[in-house]
């Protein structure tokens, strides 16, 4: 199999520039997740990695929450995965689930329908963490509910292990990439202006 990294790149989600990122810090990289989430098979294949990496650390959930926009499509691929792995033990499907944005555009509520069982294990999956702000806004968003968070689990880490949550912590890649505050960022100081891909503040 390809490694993440190869395909990141082999669909241009890995781009390099001047980047806006959702955290509100400048990059000279960018991790795209929907571009490569677009093709199901990828989607399907990076899933089942990171389900792999969460069952073998014995991590079972029975939902998956995804914070819109960046995780959609990342939930349902991760749950058919954890349906796979998990079918006979849960008993029942596991469920994808997707938050967004409360009317404040800061934290996360989850609509249409939808509820948590008071106690129901949930594992959060984001595209890319960069501070980790958007999971920990949806952890809470399950406590809130009564469930019960078990982990986070993500695509890329791009926060050289500076994002930290009260659950375990499964990403399929580490990446430590720079990132500056707009005040001391050296593209902008060199005249650049940095470009905002992304859609949401994480």
């Amino acid at each position: 199999m390809a490694s993440v990294e190869e395909l990141l790149k082999s669909v241009s989600a890995w781009q390099s520039g001047h980047f806006l990122l959702s955290s509100g810090l400048h990059s000279s990289e960018y991790m795209q997740c929907q571009r490569i989430l677009q093709y199901p098979e990828y989607g399907q294949i990076l899933a089942a990695e990171l389900a792999k990496k969460i069952v073998a650390a014995g991590i079972k959930p029975q939902v998956v929450v995804g914070p819109a926009l960046g995780a959609v499509h990342m939930e349902v691929f991760t749950a058919i995965a954890l349906n796979n792995l998990l079918a006979q033990e849960n008993g029942s499907q596991v469920r994808a689930v997707f938050a967004e944005r409360a009317e404040d555009g800061v934290n996360f509520v989850i609509r249409r329908g939808i509820e948590l069982s008071p106690g129901e294990r949930v594992l959060v999956v984001e595209d890319v963490t960069t501070t980790g702000g958007s999971a920990k806004r949806v952890v809470e968003l399950i406590k809130a509910m009564r469930a019960t968070p078990v982990a986070v689990g993500a695509i890329i880490d791009r926060s050289g292990g500076k994002a930290q949550f009260d659950v375990p912590f499964v990403k399929l890649v580490d990446l430590d990439i720079q990132t500056f505050e707009s005040a001391n960022c050296p593209m902008c100081q060199a005249g650049g202006t940095a470009i905002k891909p992304g859609s949401s503040k994480k």
